[in-house]
């Protein structure tokens, strides 16, 4: 069975990105609601509240934005995610994927 990955990003560069590192790893993406992983970009539209959400429902989120924002990677960090800066990102993608 495939791994259902929600992916909250705005910037499209980062989307395709990601997608496919998902589905090179034999994920697919689904929504918010069916997710077993969750990437968030912090800054998005509601992001801090998807983290508290998706954290609540046991679904391990992956945080992602700017090196210079490292306020927003580490309130991301205290609600319960996994923080990372853009550069590290697809990185920490592969490693889900890695230990499943």
């Amino acid at each position: 069975m495939a791994r259902r990955v929600w992916l909250q990003t705005g910037d499209l560069v980062f989307r395709a990105k990601l997608r496919a590192v998902v589905e090179a790893a034999g994920g697919e993406l689904a929504g918010a609601e069916a997710a077993e992983l969750a990437v968030v970009e912090v800054g998005s539209p509601q992001w801090e509240a998807r983290v508290v959400e998706l954290v609540g429902r046991a679904v391990p989120v992956l945080a992602f934005g700017p090196h210079v924002r490292a306020d927003l990677l580490r309130l991301a960090r205290e609600r319960g995610a996994v923080a990372v800066p853009n550069s590290q990102v697809e990185e920490a993608l592969h490693a889900f994927f890695r230990h499943q």
